[in-house]
């Protein structure tokens, strides 16, 4: 019998009295302490159109809160909302669930145009600046979905295959790690590369979206299948690859839309 991985990271780090510190939170942490030294870069290099590094903390604010609370209410919405609506108070039990990236999207977009109004700049101008600090977080946030030993992927015999014992004891593809790599790691240096120096507005927004959407549909095919996670059964896609059909679409035609005015 071939010698898998056996992933046995306890999810919690350690435990202050009763409240446990966990390795998911510590992730957040991170791709928000990696976000805010992105935009200063950017700010510093006049990438990023604001005055201060007092408005990049409050821009990273608007886009934080809108992101939880987009990412929390996606979950339970897009993926098991007759669950959460018979137990609406578990909606806040965030360390039972986790959060959906394509909600996670969509409230940190609302977030940013409230943040724009406020400053009176182009919001297209902002997601740009946004994506690329982003990316870093959707690494470690896939990295804590390995160590919760949650979104694992369908059972392998390939050689980096991975045995979740919280799951059960079947060695599995590592879609968490896939998707660390492309969505996060791979999309990084790809946006980082072309947003080097100003290009118009929306290309690197429109240009994210359609790569995450890409990613995500391939990857997605490496998942363990489960009610929660299917979509039509007409279609064939899971929900996940449903919302990043309709992500891939809207990106799409940001990417033109930016592409157009340029030559405008």
């Amino acid at each position: 019998m071939q010698n898998f991985f056996v992933q046995n990271i306890d999810p919690i780090i350690f435990k202050l009295g009763p409240l446990p510190v966990r390795w998911y939170g510590l992730m957040y942490i991170l791709g928000f302490i990696a976000a805010y030294l992105i935009l200063i870069y950017r700010q510093k290099k006049d990438l990023l159109e604001l005055s201060s590094t007092d408005a990049v903390q409050d821009m990273l604010f608007y886009g934080f809160c809108g992101l939880l609370i987009g990412g929390r209410l996606g979950e339970c919405i897009l993926y098991d909302p007759l669950y959460y609506l018979k137990q609406p108070w578990e909606i806040m039990m965030v360390w039972k669930g986790g959060m959906s990236s394509h909600g996670g999207f969509a409230g940190t977009v609302i977030g940013l145009l409230l943040f724009a109004k406020k400053y009176k700049l182009s919001l297209l101008h902002i997601l740009d600046n946004v994506v690329i600090a982003a990316t870093p977080g959707l690494f470690f946030g896939r990295i804590g979905n390995f160590i919760n030993s949650e979104l694992f992927g369908k059972v392998s015999n390939v050689s980096w295959a991975v045995v979740f014992p919280a799951v059960d004891n079947q060695p599995r593809h590592p879609v968490q790690i896939y998707q660390a790599l492309l969505e996060g790691l791979l999309i990084f240096l790809i946006l980082m590369f072309i947003g080097r120096k100003k290009r118009p507005n929306g290309l690197l927004a429109g240009l994210f979206g359609v790569l995450y959407s890409v990613v995500r549909v391939f990857t997605e095919t490496f998942r363990e299948p489960s009610a929660v996670l299917a979509g039509p059964a007409w279609l064939g896609f899971t929900k996940g690859q449903l919302y990043s059909v309709v992500t891939l679409l809207i990106s799409a035609a940001i990417l033109i839309y930016s592409l157009i005015k340029a030559k405008e």
